[in-house]
């Protein structure tokens, strides 16, 4: 992956406003492959120490655009947006920091799917996700 790639996941898509509310932290950026960290804190919870799967599902929809903009040609002006989401929650996400673990499924001309998995730091799984990402050119 370029420089400028990983620059722009880290500090457009990670960093963007929701991702700085939720303070998520790239943790690995590669071609096709990428995870970002959910840190637990009080403001995610439902109840008690329960993260809200609102946060989660903000945290699988951020790391699946890092996830598709992994393979972006950046000299081509990229833009995209999810144009699908489907998450299973498997198993509620108690006082821990949160890891999701985005990969490419399938990369088209303009449709990117990928699978984002979701764990906490007992290697718990959280939730899996099966999400499209449409991913285009400008030049």
């Amino acid at each position: 992956m370029s420089p400028e790639l990983d620059a722009l996941i880290r500090n457009a898509i990670v960093a963007a406003p929701l991702g700085r509310l939720l303070a998520l932290e790239p943790v690995a950026n590669e071609t096709d492959r990428v995870q970002v960290r959910l840190p637990f804190r009080p403001e995610i919870t439902t109840f008690g120490d329960l993260v809200h799967g609102g946060a989660i599902a903000a945290l699988i929809d951020a790391t699946a655009t890092a996830t598709a903009w992994s393979g972006a040609d950046v000299t081509r002006g990229p833009r995209g947006t999810t144009v699908g989401l489907t998450i299973n929650y498997l198993n509620g996400a108690s006082g821990r920091d949160l890891l999701a673990t985005g990969r490419i499924l399938q990369r088209g001309q303009s449709i990117v799917v990928c699978e984002v998995t979701v764990a906490d730091a007992a290697a718990t799984d959280i939730a899996r996700a099966l999400v499209t990402y449409k991913l285009t050119h400008r030049t």
